[in-house]
Parts: C-alpha cells; sequence; structure tokens
C-alpha cells in the first residue's frame, strides 16, 4: 500500500511569506483517513492561485500540501464503498484548504468526500471540469429547477465566460439548446468562446455600466455570474421574470449594489452555488449529467496539462484572469 516515498508540492510559511518547493515525504506523513489513493491529476482552479500565493487566509496550518481537486486510484480502503482498483474522484471538503490535497503522487482522504468516476470519463477529463466544471454544472441545475428553458425568451449571460467556470458553463448551456449570451473582458477570447457555443459575446465594460434606474430593460432569461462585485447589481437588473441568477463567483469584488425592486416586481432570484459542501447524492447528479450533457470534444478543445512543477508558476496568472478555460496538473508528470 503505497510503502514507497510519494512526491508533493508543499508549502512553507514565513513571517508571512509561502514559499513552495517538491518535496519527497513518506506514508506516515499522509493525513488521516479511511481510503488512500494514488493521485493521476489535480487542476488549477482560482482557490489554488490564493492558496499558492498564501493569499485569503484559506489555509491556516503549514507545511501544507494544495490542490483542491485531485482524482486517481484507490491503493487502500477501510470503506466499504471503495475497493482498491477502484477510479476516484475528489472536490471540495475544504481539500487542499484545510486537509492536504491533490498536488502529490498519494494523498488520504475520508471515504465520503469521493465519488466514483462516471461512464464516459476518463481520469484527465474528470480533472480537466474539476471544481469548476462541477460548480458550472450545479449552476445549471439551479437555474433549470427554478424554471430555465432553452424555449424561454431572451439569452442566457454568462459571466467571466473565458474561465474555468466559465468556459464549462458556455459549453454545456450551448450543447442544451441555450443562447447564451458569453461576456469577458478578453478580446482575443472572442472566437473561443464562439466555439463553445456562445451565440453572442458581451463586452465586460457594457456589464460595468449601471442602468439609468433600478430596473433595467428584460434582457437575461438566466445568468451564472463568475464576477460579482458593481456589475453584479447590473445585471440582476436586466433579469427577465422569474429569471434566476447563479453566483458562483466573485473575481471582480464581494460587494454589489441593488434595489429590491427586480425580486419584487420581476420575481427574481439569486441563487448562491456552493460547491465546497455539495451533499453527496447531488454530487453524484451534477456528475452524472456531466457525463452526459458536456461535449467532451470543446472540454478538450479547453484543456491544457502541465506537469506539477509548473503549477505554482501559474498562480499569479489564474488571479489575473490571464488563464483561459482549464488546466489539468499531472502530478506524476
Amino acid at each position: 500500500m503505497g510503502a514507497e516515498p510519494f512526491t508533493a508540492i508543499v508549502l512553507e510559511e514565513k513571517d508571512g511569506t509561502v514559499t513552495s518547493k517538491i518535496t519527497t515525504l513518506d506514508d506516515g506523513a499522509l493525513p488521516d483517513g479511511d481510503v488512500t489513493v494514488q493521485v493521476a491529476y489535480s487542476t488549477l482552479n482560482f482557490k489554488d492561485g490564493l492558496i499558492l500565493k498564501g493569499l485569503g487566509r484559506l489555509v491556516r496550518n503549514y507545511p501544507h500540501i494544495p490542490g483542491i481537486d485531485f482524482c486517481g486510484t484507490v491503493l487502500a480502503s477501510a470503506s466499504p464503498d471503495y475497493q482498491p482498483g477502484d477510479q476516484v474522484i475528489c472536490t471540495g471538503w475544504r481539500v487542499g484548504e484545510a486537509r492536504w490535497g491533490g498536488y502529490a503522487t498519494r494523498t488520504r482522504v475520508e471515504a465520503g468526500w469521493l465519488v466514483p468516476l462516471p461512464k464516459g470519463l476518463t481520469l484527465e477529463q474528470s480533472m480537466a471540469i474539476g471544481t469548476a466544471g462541477f460548480t458550472a454544472m450545479l449552476a445549471v441545475m439551479a437555474l433549470e429547477e427554478h424554471g430555465l428553458a432553452p424555449v424561454n425568451e431572451g439569452e442566457v449571460l454568462v459571466t467571466g465566460a473565458a474561465g474555468g467556470v466559465g468556459s464549462i458553463a458556455t459549453a454545456i448551456l450551448g450543447h442544451l439548446g441555450y443562447r447564451v449570451a458569453a461576456s469577458t473582458g478578453r478580446t482575443e477570447t472572442h472566437a473561443y468562446l464562439k466555439d463553445l457555443g456562445a451565440a453572442s459575446i458581451i463586452g465586460r465594460a457594457e456589464l460595468e455600466q449601471a442602468p439609468k434606474g433600478p430596473m433595467a430593460s428584460e434582457r437575461w432569461s438566466g445568468i451564472i455570474d463568475n464576477v460579482g462585485g458593481a456589475a453584479l447589481g447590473n445585471i440582476l437588473a436586466a433579469l427577465a421574470y422569474w429569471g434566476s441568477c447563479a453566483a458562483v463567483g466573485n473575481a471582480g469584488g464581494i460587494k454589489f449594489t441593488a434595489t429590491v425592486l427586480p425580486f419584487l416586481l420581476r420575481g427574481i432570484n439569486l441563487l448562491g452555488i456552493d460547491s465546497n459542501t455539495c451533499p453527496k447524492a447531488r454530487r453524484l447528479v451534477a456528475w452524472d449529467r456531466l457525463s452526459r450533457d458536456l461535449p467532451l470534444d470543446k472540454l478538450d478543445k479547453m484543456t491544457s496539462k502541465v506537469p506539477l512543477a509548473e503549477a505554482p508558476g501559474m498562480a499569479g496568472a489564474i488571479l489575473k484572469g490571464q488563464v483561459r478555460g482549464r488546466t489539468v496538473i499531472d502530478v506524476n508528470g
């Protein structure tokens, strides 16, 4: 059971500065848990960028192994739910934050945090999806449960569309027959978003312009918002009657200004999406839908793969919004 040492990115903190290095560790260093996994791949998410840079006080105890997602093969299990050889995925549950994460060739977690690899997906594809794609699917599910359907008038707005969540949300919605308005501040990604399934492109600056009053003309049949900040209040004012906005990110800030009028006069909904503590039953539904509703050819086009050693160097780029689509971390590369 993994008697040989394993390799990991280990973060150390001294005088408020966080540094990283590739380190070899023994099994005895692994955290408690009932399932030991030989990790194949992890991912690079916005939260990973924060953790690698020592920002946001997400990690309180060092030394620490980051990586909020991982997939791999079960080496040993004290749980009846998994057997050696099973292929599994882990996202959320504060793995990579409060507990050691997936930027390692081996890890150990609680069985309840894992889900089986869905049929139709490879391990590498599961991490091309990762937390970002899982979050996007949860957002689509929430919107549909609140009345969103392809026959509804108006476009579905996806903000921060060129990022990880936005790219996968655009691909899923386009595949399901929705008319997607993809918002981005990066003109070089317009063709990329069109190829993913966007029907139109909305400049970020347009959404940052406040409406003249508390209400704007009905424009969006639904919204997946990755940005937050001032633009969120603006786009809520343009939601159609009974429309909903799934809030999934805060790249533009945690504060926004709005009035209650769109909620009272149009019956709109603001839906918070928390992929971190999502119950397992809903996780299984979301992963099953991802295996069916996300076009894998489009997933492949939005994904790049880098070896473990390159992950720390990409942290600054993802925090600045300079990483397009999804990045898979090959922990054995």
